[in-house]
């Protein structure tokens, strides 16, 4: 496995309000929510992974939708990919506590 982190931009639609919740409790684990139903995630492989894994036993895999979008290397500067209108976007950082 790779030793370098990618970071993600992970959104979501999701059917019931209570597993929305869920999705949401689940990816603070692994970033920073940009927006309601958008977070950043700097993951190396094994990070990706479990996130994955632990969105398996949330979502409803016929009603439920979860994207993970590649924005290059973690260590990149983002805001050579991600544009904003409006309020600029700004790199958060946050420390994962497991």
């Amino acid at each position: 496995m790779s030793a370098g982190r990618t970071r993600y931009l992970v959104s979501y639609d999701i059917a019931h309000p209570k597993r929305l919740r869920r999705v949401a409790k689940t990816l603070e684990g692994f970033g920073v929510r940009l927006q309601y139903s958008v977070f950043e995630c700097p993951l190396d492989e094994l990070r990706l992974a479990q996130a994955k894994a632990a969105l398996q036993g949330v979502i409803n895999h016929d009603e439920d939708q979860v994207l993970f979008v590649s924005l290059g290397p973690a260590s990149g500067d983002a805001s050579l990919i991600i544009e904003a209108m409006g309020l600029p976007y700004e790199l958060r950082t946050r420390v994962t506590v497991i």
